[in-house]
């Protein structure tokens, strides 16, 4: 071979390297956005929405009608409370694909999450038409019915949902809900307690604990009741309702020591509900400290003059000090004002 000849294979061979280096070069340049839309995902399900959101952008730099990641960078944004720059991508997502399935149940769930319900409910509406077997869909769905208070609508959603997906858990937690709403106490025991079984340790849904323990004081199941407000008061150690809540099942478990302490605490956040006042003084009363008790109804009677209950419950506690005429005063007071009871405590103590 001589020099010529091998100098011209030489470039033909550099040639076609070159090309095979430039169509590989080509090839990475086309699926560069796809690249970057699985990674952003990737972050998505770490809930790196912030990061996430960075490489949807340059997807779209790179292809700028790239209808999956204006989708998915418009529910990182919702995932954010970054409502207006979710719709901004959602209305550039339709505007390449009109009747697009993702565009129309995210703009849904937007406008849920936005107080916007009657939009909502049309959105998502025109979305299951193209789509009836998203669970996703159906558990938006099923929360618009129970906002509206069309609860058996909202259960039959929710089983539709977990149809879907078994153990969907905002769906197992939303039928709880549901079903307290609908004082179905002990269907929402049962299906709460469900819940609270595959919920993840490492990431407790607390919300779940406080129905619960109220479904179980409607059931007059006390003890459990207070083992479910413990729970919750770990997390949420100055929440006023729950340590009332907690007081109040004490009380039904003679632990009124343990009530007071509540109803202490309660107080402590808030000098002004006389719900506290009111139950200490029962607690009291059951403690036999009378005249302490007595002192906590005055004052919730104070606070608010029309509160029937107080009347009736200081009642008792004057029944106890031996001041009928005191007590039937009471009861008589708590009658006006309507309380069911009072009539039949007149009739059995105070017509003699």
């Amino acid at each position: 071979m001589n020099g010529s000849l091998r100098l011209i294979l030489v470039g033909l061979f550099c040639f076609f390297s070159g090309w095979v280096c430039s169509q590989k070069d080509t090839a990475k340049t086309k699926n560069a956005e796809v690249d970057l839309y699985k990674s952003a995902c990737k972050l998505m399900d770490s809930a790196k929405y912030k990061d996430a959101i960075v490489l949807f952008k340059k997807a779209i730099k790179v292809k700028s009608d790239y209808l999956e990641a204006y989708n998915k960078m418009a529910l990182a944004k919702l995932k954010l409370q970054d409502y207006k720059g979710a719709e901004k991508d959602l209305q550039a997502a339709s505007k390449i694909m009109p009747d697009n399935y993702e565009s129309q149940k995210t703009m849904g769930i937007l406008y849920y999450e936005t107080k916007k319900y009657k939009e909502a409910k049309a959105t998502l509406d025109s979305a299951y038409l193209l789509n009836v077997d998203d669970p996703e869909l159906a558990y938006y769905q099923a929360r618009l019915m129970y906002d509206g208070k069309a609860y058996k609508n909202a259960l039959d959603a929710c089983s539709r949902a977990l149809d879907l997906k078994p153990n969907y858990l905002d769906v197992l937690y939303l039928r709880g809900e549901v079903r307290f709403a609908m004082k179905d106490y002990a269907y929402c025991i049962k299906e709460l307690s469900e819940a609270i079984k595959v919920m993840p340790a490492t990431n407790p849904n607390y919300t779940t604990y406080k129905i619960r323990a109220k479904a179980r004081f409607e059931v007059r199941d006390y003890k459990n009741a207070v083992n479910d407000w413990n729970v919750y008061l770990e997390a949420f150690p100055e929440e006023e309702e729950a340590l009332v809540s907690r007081g109040a099942c004490k009380i039904e478990t003679k632990d009124n020591s343990g009530a007071i302490a509540d109803f202490d605490a309660a107080i402590k956040l808030n000098p002004k509900n006389p719900v506290s006042y009111n139950y200490r003084g029962v607690a009291k009363g059951e403690s036999r400290q009378f005249v302490e008790a007595l002192k906590d109804f005055d004052y919730a009677i104070k606070l608010k003059f029309d509160y029937a209950g107080a009347f009736v419950n200081r009642a008792a506690v004057k029944f106890a000090s031996k001041d009928k005429r005191g007590a039937c005063e009471d009861l008589n007071k708590a009658d006006s004002l309507g309380d069911d009871m009072a009539i039949q405590l007149i009739e059995t103590y105070c017509k003699h």
